[in-house]
């Protein structure tokens, strides 16, 4: 049974054509099934709307007015489909990815580098925020995807784990004496020491890891960056926990220097998360690809 946009898809191209031959040979019908088509239309609105004569069709007033519109829908549709399939080859469309602003600056660069190079009519949103901050927007559906400070405990998100991160200290010159040798935890947190924020996930994961081992924090300070950490150990105004990764400039040019712990902190992972109950979009689907195979 041929459905109602089928019968508008013919009426079209037979009022475009003016030739049940025509539109025929264009949609691959036979003629029959096209004037079958047009008379059940007719049928079905009770109105005339072509004329017939040996020389082909033409419009009646009614068919006309109807052909306007049908017609009009009909390029709506196609424009439609035309969009959707330059959506799915990534010719166009948005992807929204929610980061911190230092796994953006010593990861994530790159990586939008490369898709960018390959897919430069895809348009990036970047919203900043902590690991819980992403993770509610995420659930909230303002982004796509979001790249975290793990461990995350949320059963509604997928966990991807990219790559493994150190947590360790640093300082400068000020404590390069006392801190020569190396020191268990529990010396360590005898001196002035430099945290994130409590609501960040890198210093939770720190800071329970210590408790395991019956330690409890007191900072001098608690920074909102992974950069003023550095910062601050670098004029001596403590010792700041920084992750190893990030902080490999500072390392390398002696900015700073790394405590050698006798029980280093285990290790854990950055990574993408999205919703579980959602499908990822074509651009969301490339881009965790290019990040899983680098």
């Amino acid at each position: 049974m041929v459905s109602k946009l089928d019968l508008y898809k013919i009426f079209s191209r037979v009022g475009k054509s003016k030739s049940f031959s025509e539109a025929a040979k264009s949609l691959y019908m036979t003629q029959s099934a096209v004037s079958q088509a047009i008379m059940q239309l007719e049928r079905e609105l009770d109105t005339r709307l072509f004329n017939r004569t040996p020389k082909g069709v033409s419009l009646t007033n009614e068919g006309s007015l109807l052909f306007e519109y049908a017609n009009s829908a009909i390029n709506l549709i196609d424009v439609g489909e035309e969009k959707i399939l330059e959506f799915k080859n990534l010719t166009t469309g948005e992807l929204k990815i929610g980061v911190g602003d230092t796994i953006s600056r010593y990861f994530l660069l790159p990586y939008l580098e490369t898709f960018h190079n390959r897919y430069p009519n895809i348009k990036f949103t970047i919203v900043n925020g902590t690991t819980l901050e992403l993770c509610s927007i995420l659930k909230s559906g303002r982004i796509d995807i979001a790249i975290c400070n793990f461990p995350i405990d949320d059963p509604a998100l997928e966990l991807r784990p990219c790559f493994e991160i150190q947590d360790t200290f640093v300082y400068g010159e000020k404590f390069k004496k006392i801190l020569a040798k190396p020191v268990s935890l529990a010396e360590l947190v005898k001196l002035p020491l430099i945290f994130l924020e409590s609501k960040s996930n890198s210093r939770r994961y720190v800071e329970d890891y210590m408790i395991t081992k019956g330690i409890k924090l007191s900072p001098e300070f608690e920074l909102g960056s992974h950069d003023l950490l550095l910062e601050f150990a670098k004029i001596n105004l403590g010792i700041a926990c920084v992750t190893k990764e990030f902080s490999r400039d500072y390392l390398t040019t002696g900015l700073v220097h790394e405590v050698q712990l006798i029980e280093e902190i285990p290790k854990r992972s950055v990574g993408i998360c999205f919703l579980k109950s959602v499908s990822l979009s074509p651009a969301s689907t490339r881009f965790v690809d290019i990040i899983g195979n680098k």
